[in-house]
């Protein structure tokens, strides 16, 4: 099994809005740290961003967050709200033998949520960190992540997904 971290959306602009539960600098750090875990490890990570359909200059704060993306990094420039539509996101994936996504990234309902609808149907396995994604409300993203995202995958914290790449053979699993 090979998976892949995803990233959604953590572009300045993004990370400022008022978020719940978390804000946008919390994602951001425990995104930070998820990936550089994931790199240690010798997995890929991916940056999705979005940029607007035919308009001549994109909004300040459009790029990624600083620092966010290194060399060997998959990026992906997305136009819809989720990372797979008009993107050549799946073909990047099934050349590095990718079959799980754990997704993070903003916002909860919006673009992580439809990325995950997407990879599901590409006949991904996929799995979340709740306290790395945020929404414009906590009851949204609380709704999500306790009722929508199980019936997909796995929801876990941060802290436990960092925890299985330190240490892959204590892998934790729910219930």
């Amino acid at each position: 099994m090979t998976s892949a971290l995803v990233l959604v959306d953590l572009m300045p602009r993004i990370v400022a809005l008022p978020l719940a539960p978390h804000s946008g600098e919390e994602v951001l750090a425990r995104c930070r740290s998820l990936a550089g875990s994931f790199r240690a490890s010798g997995r890929p990570v991916v940056l999705v961003r979005v940029e607007r359909p035919q308009v001549a200059e994109q909004p300040s704060g459009s790029d990624f967050a600083d620092g966010l993306v290194h060399d060997g990094d998959i990026v992906v420039v997305k136009h819809t709200i989720g990372a797979f539509y008009g993107t050549d996101l799946d073909e990047q994936l099934r050349k590095r033998g990718v079959d799980t996504l754990v997704l993070a990234g903003l916002v909860t309902t919006m673009g992580v949520e439809s990325t995950a609808r997407a990879a599901a149907d590409h006949g991904y396995e996929v799995e979340f960190v709740a306290d790395a994604m945020s929404g414009f409300a906590a009851d949204e993203h609380r709704f999500a992540v306790e009722r929508t995202f199980p019936r997909f995958g796995e929801v876990r914290t941060s802290a436990d997904f960092l925890s299985d790449l330190r240490n892959p053979r204590e892998r934790h699993t729910n219930g």
